[in-house]
Formats: structure tokens, C-alpha cells, sequence
């Protein structure tokens, strides 16, 4: 098994009648919230093994969970340990399964924001509605607190996990339309330090409805980033009646930021991820009938 993962053990620890590299192998292969929750109570010798930095080191080694830049390693494994496991979409209600709650309405006009099964199958199945953009223009936001979400100041400063944005979206066949998406890193005072604002996308009429999806990934951003800010929507380009998104999302993965809706007459957004991550989230827009 060779050398042990704590290599300067505490005198009390000395006198446990188990080896302490058997025990350390025993506490890798727990469920890791039994390890900091029920093992590290039990005595000081445990509580020794439970705090081992080597031991969540290697923990995350074993479950490939690793630096994207080896110049920044973390203080504390155990926290980087959890945060890697944290890995989720941080957008609400991507899908539209509560219709519009968790999102901001920015923008809502034509015939407003709606609510529609997909029309084109989209690649990922569990998709089955979108949001949908009208002839008007309708954008909508959200707005991630990254301290509420686990990622606390000295996490976000220290590491700077990358933060992946990715949408999906889709314009009706018969319609031309247009999209957009801007998403924003924010500061305490909630002012950008990076933004990712592409130039609008825009559909002809006529076209095969495909679905697209787009990506994009903040790294080396500096410290002070505390709030992440989403905005995506569109419309269509003759004032009929929508373009859709099914799916929103936004992917801190950690640091994965991860994360579907229906836009315009011609723009469907399907799935929206953000993560935050040493990689990071997704959303989707679809064509309205």
C-alpha cells in the first residue's frame, strides 16, 4: 500500500491497534460525508485522519477530479474535494417546468413569453418544452449568487474556476428571426469584470429549424467575481408570432457551472446550463408553432 497518506501522525495516533494506512484506505472508500460527519467524530485519532490535507488529495487523484492550472492548489482539498463532487446547473428552472418562475422578464413584447412543447426532437430527450420569444423582442435574466450557491469569496479568488456557458437554440422553419445571449461576471457592487456579449445570431426564412448551441468559457477572470448575470431572448424578423427556448442554464462547475427554453416566432432556446468548474452550463431555444 506504501507510505502512508498522513505521513506524521499524532502520538495518540501511534497507539491505534488498526494500521493507520489501513484505516486511511478504509476512510477512501466511505461514502465521503460519513468520513466528515460521522468518522471524524468518533475520536481524535479519526478526526486526525478525517482533516489529513493527503487524504483528500488523494481522494480527488483517485476520482479524477483535477487542477485545470497546477499553479493554483487549493488550501484546503477537502473543500476542493466537495465543490468538484457540487458540480451542477446553477440556473432555476432550466427546463420550463415552472413556467417562467425563477426568471426575470427584461423585455416582453408581441405576443410575450410563452410556454410551448417542443416542436423538433432535441438532442438531449428529457427536453419537452421551451421557452418562446414573440415578433417583439423578449429577453429574460437570472441573476446567481455564487456565496449562496457554495462558492464562497477566498473559493472564487484563490482557485478562479472556470465557468462554462452554454445555450441551445433553434429557429422556426418558416420565419426569419434573431437571438441573443449576454452573460456578465459581477463584483460585489454587482458591476461586470468579464462579459460574453457575441453579436446577435440571425435565421432566413425557410430554414431546416436545427437545433444550435452555444459555448463559451471565463478563465483567468482575476479575483472579485461574486454574482454571475444571464440574459438570453429573441425574436422574429416578420411580426408574427415567436421564436422558442426550452431549456435555460448556467454552469459554475467546480467549479461546473452547468445547465433549456424556446425564444422568438424563429428562435427556440431548449437548454441553458452555467457551471462552475475547472470546466462549467447549457440552455436551449426551439421554433415556435
Amino acid at each position: 500500500m506504501g507510505a502512508s497518506l498522513c505521513s506524521t501522525p499524532s502520538p495518540a495516533m501511534s497507539k491505534i491497534s488498526v494500521p493507520l494506512e489501513v484505516l486511511e484506505e478504509i476512510f477512501m472508500n466511505l461514502p465521503p460525508e460519513q468520513v466528515v460527519l460521522i468518522c471524524r467524530v468518533v475520536c481524535h485519532q479519526w478526526k486526525d485522519i478525517a482533516d489529513c490535507q493527503s487524504l483528500w488529495k488523494n481522494r480527488c487523484r483517485r476520482e479524477g477530479y483535477r487542477l485545470h492550472d497546477n499553479s493554483k492548489v487549493p488550501k484546503d482539498w477537502r473543500l476542493f474535494f466537495f465543490m468538484c463532487k457540487k458540480r451542477r446547473n446553477l440556473l432555476k428552472n432550466p427546463q420550463a417546468e415552472d413556467e417562467m418562475r425563477d426568471w426575470q422578464i427584461l423585455e416582453n413584447n408581441g405576443h410575450h413569453w410563452k410556454i410551448e412543447p417542443i416542436i423538433f426532437a432535441h438532442p438531449n430527450e428529457s427536453v419537452q418544452k421551451n421557452f418562446v420569444t414573440s415578433f417583439g423582442m423578449c429577453t429574460k435574466c437570472q441573476l446567481i449568487d455564487l456565496e449562496k450557491e457554495g462558492y464562497n469569496a477566498s473559493f472564487m479568488d484563490h482557485l478562479q474556476p472556470q465557468i462554462k456557458i452554454s445555450d441551445w437554440y433553434a429557429p422556426r422553419t418558416d420565419c426569419g428571426c434573431q437571438y441573443m445571449i449576454h452573460v456578465e461576471l459581477l463584483n460585489q457592487k454587482k458591476k461586470p469584470i468579464k462579459t460574453f456579449s457575441p453579436e446577435k445570431i440571425f435565421f432566413e426564412q425557410w430554414n431546416d429549424g436545427t437545433w444550435n448551441q452555444i459555448t463559451h468559457v471565463f478563465q483567468n477572470y482575476g479575483p472579485g467575481v461574486r454574482f454571475i448575470r444571464f440574459v438570453h431572448g429573441g425574436q422574429d424578423s416578420q411580426f408574427w408570432a415567436g421564436c422558442e427556448s426550452s431549456r435555460h442554464g448556467i454552469l459554475v462547475n467546480w467549479a461546473q457551472i452547468q445547465r433549456v427554453g424556446h425564444l422568438s416566432p424563429s428562435i427556440v432556446a431548449n437548454e441553458l446550463r452555467v457551471q462552475v468548474s475547472q470546466n462549467i452550463s447549457h440552455s436551449n431555444f426551439a421554433p415556435w408553432r
